[in-house]
């Protein structure tokens, strides 16, 4: 059996979902940062139509991101030697997540400056950005436990009587 398909399909939709979770809750409920707030703060409306662009921008890689992880997932349904096993998709999903808020976090949040967590205050935004990291590292290690049980636990073969 191979469950590398599997945890791979996990990992883009965890990835993407991630992606939209941080847009959807951050950029648009909360409304705390845009994808170029740090730099372009949106105080006028051509800024603010800026940051729009761009958010729209990230929203489109991370639904691509999902599509192809779904992609991926309905291929693993039509190969017999792939497990077809919910703990070790969910722990890929997870880890795809975690990877996705410690990457991001990393490059847009401290190394670029594009934003940070909470933009739209005066304090200080590195506890809110190293809260973001930690969650990052909660969701790997939690994903890879899960993946870990997925792939010593009873599966089933993808394609074979309920995984249709």
């Amino acid at each position: 059996m191979n469950p590398r398909p599997l945890l791979a399909a996990g990992l883009l939709m965890g990835a993407g979902l991630g992606g939209f979770v941080d847009g959807i809750v951050f950029h648009q409920i909360l409304q705390w940062h845009n994808m170029l707030s740090a730099r372009l703060p949106p105080t006028n409306l051509v800024d603010a139509k800026v940051n729009m662009f761009w958010d729209g921008v990230f929203h489109a890689a991370v639904w691509v991101m999902t599509a192809l992880g779904i992609g991926l997932l309905f291929r693993c349904g039509r190969r017999s030697d792939v497990p077809w096993s919910g703990p070790l998709l969910l722990g890929g999903m997870l880890l795809g997540w975690g990877l996705f808020n410690l990457i991001e976090g990393l490059i847009d949040h401290q190394w670029l400056g594009l934003h940070h967590v909470v933009d739209n205050v005066q304090a200080n935004p590195l506890p809110a950005d190293l809260g973001f990291l930690a969650s990052g590292v909660l969701l790997i290690l939690a994903g890879g436990a899960m993946a870990r049980i997925g792939t010593t636990g009873p599966t089933r073969r993808a394609g074979s009587g309920g995984a249709r």
